[in-house]
């Protein structure tokens, strides 16, 4: 059990590195873009158009694309933290729902969205976080736990966002993640196996009789055998005779 426990750390940790770099590399990725903006002028072809043929490009292309500094900074530290969290935690479940969640969420806000541009990769790190979340309440192990608890704690106000608070900001965007969430986190929480548990020593002993009781004399009677005090057997009952009421002669 030692062995196995040792082997799932290292394992872990190997995931972490992998899913750290590809979180910063993506993160990367899209601060090129966004600066490349300034020399390339207007991008808006690559938004997404909610019912217009053309803008169904964006739903492949918008996540890519932010308005400013902040937009895509604000984005990205979330992308970076919840990322690295699932690679790190189901690496096989991160692999199968990240395109899901990409192209379920555009696909939403295509469907729903108000007649504007949809830019950003909001909807994808809302679908991270109702992923995690998700998936910590339908596993409920340790490791699904705590990592649905470290989302929540950093990004738990993306709950509220998926409904029209603020204008300018595209909550038909968070709303398709996060409903890409919920069904991925359905359909791959089991893609992953859990962490082997931990097994304490007094599990595995046996029991051992009584020092001077080898062969049993004090050992402790089964529960079958242990009298009930409230259970008790009916008393016996005598003959009843036939009271007659004397008679004047």
């Amino acid at each position: 059990m030692d062995s196995d426990r040792l082997q799932h750390a290292e394992a872990v940790r190997g995931h972490f590195r992998r899913a750290l770099l590809a979180s910063m590399a993506f993160v990367a990725l899209l601060g090129a873009i966004f600066h490349a903006g300034a020399w390339l002028g207007e991008m808006r072809f690559l938004a997404l158009v909610p019912l217009e043929p053309a803008g169904l490009v964006g739903i492949v292309t918008a996540p890519l694309l932010h308005g400013s500094a902040g937009h895509w900074l604000a984005n990205s530290v979330a992308l970076l933290i919840l990322g690295t969290l699932l690679g790190t935690v189901y690496p096989r479940a991160a692999l199968r729902a990240l395109p899901v969640l990409w192209l379920v969420s555009g696909l939403v806000t295509w469907l729903i969205g108000r007649p504007s541009f949809h830019i950003g990769a909001s909807g994808l790190t809302h679908g991270l976080m109702f992923l995690l979340l998700f998936l910590g309440l339908l596993r409920r192990d340790k490791a699904a736990i705590a990592a649905a608890l470290i989302a929540f704690f950093f990004y738990g106000g993306m709950v509220l966002t998926v409904l029209p608070r603020e204008p300018g900001v595209s909550w038909e965007y968070h709303l398709g993640g996060a409903l890409a969430g919920i069904l991925a986190a359905f359909v791959w929480r089991r893609a992953d196996p859990e962490p082997p548990r931990k097994r304490y020593s007094w599990e595995d002993e046996e029991d051992e009789p009584l020092p001077g009781d080898e062969d049993g004399e004090f050992a402790m009677p089964r529960p079958d055998d242990v009298p009930v005090l409230w259970e008790r057997p009916p008393e016996p009952r005598g003959t009843v005779l036939p009271f007659r009421r004397p008679t004047d002669d």
